[in-house]
């Protein structure tokens, strides 16, 4: 079973969906936005997307140039912002056992089939 974390707003976000769809994955939708991640929720997806906090961070937000550009920040402090403004989490996320892909492009959920 996969769960996809997924903002139906987003198009890259609906193209992961879609790839679940099209490969008939059995796949459960986590709109992170209305249900937001708590900490230990971000800090388990980081460890199986094998990456630090500041490369889950969508750079191109306009909150991210306004609040968060050219500012350094730990990693507790990255994850405590990203749980405070879940709009800044790459997406879409999808996570099967042990492992997490970023499904931008879609292509990449290749890995689970």
């Amino acid at each position: 079973m996969m769960t996809i974390y997924h903002n139906p707003r987003c198009k890259k976000s609906r193209l992961g969906l879609q790839y679940l769809q099209e490969h008939q994955a059995d796949f459960t939708v986590v709109e992170y936005l209305k249900n937001p991640m708590d900490e230990a929720t971000l800090k388990t997806i980081l460890m199986k997307l094998n990456s630090r906090p500041q490369d889950m961070i969508r750079t191109q937000e306009a909150i991210y140039k306004s609040d968060f550009k050219g500012k350094d920040f730990t990693d507790e402090e990255w994850i405590r912002i990203m749980i405070e403004n879940p709009k800044l989490i790459k997406r879409p996320i999808v996570v099967k056992d042990n492992k997490a892909i970023w499904g931008d492009p879609a292509d990449n959920l290749a890995v689970f089939f």
